[in-house]
């Protein structure tokens, strides 16, 4: 049997933002092999200026991420979609060893197959230095939050 993840494409409004709310729920736990069954075996990503395809490299790839990005905490919200693919924007914040913190502003692009497990994922991210006192997230979504397709700020 086929591996699956639903919600399945063709997605409306709520399959969306399940979908949108299950990915940011799964990269909040910063468990890589959790995150990686999310995505085909051959699934294609480019994160800012990485290429990479398969789970082995995923899990190469989140493993070294969040060994730099320490306290990660991430919220997305869903920008559109389409048939199998959605459009995401998201916001995350973090802090590396010395204590620097840091917000990444980014946007992703997602195709999935049949089966719900996305083959393609196009991310791109900027960040911004900030004080530890300017963050906005100490842990996962509020659970009065959750699934509700609220925006994220962009300041």
């Amino acid at each position: 049997m086929s591996e699956q993840r639903s919600p399945f494409p063709p997605f409306d409004r709520a399959s969306a933002r399940n979908k949108v709310q299950a990915a940011e729920d799964a990269w909040n736990t910063c468990d890589p092999h959790r995150v990686s069954l999310a995505y085909t075996a051959d699934s294609v990503w480019r994160n800012r200026d990485q290429f990479l395809t398969g789970r082995a490299a995923i899990v190469d790839f989140l493993t070294k991420k969040w060994e730099r990005e320490l306290d990660y905490v991430l919220r997305k919200s869903l920008w559109g979609f389409d048939d199998n693919r959605i459009a995401v924007r998201f916001q995350y914040e973090w802090h590396d060893v010395a204590g620097q913190w840091y917000r990444s502003y980014g946007n992703e692009l997602w195709e999935f197959d049949d089966n719900g497990l996305m083959r393609r994922r196009e991310a791109s991210i900027n960040d911004v230095t900030i004080t530890e006192s300017e963050r906005r997230y100490f842990g996962p979504r509020p659970q009065s939050e959750r699934g509700a397709g609220r925006d994220i700020s962009l300041q």
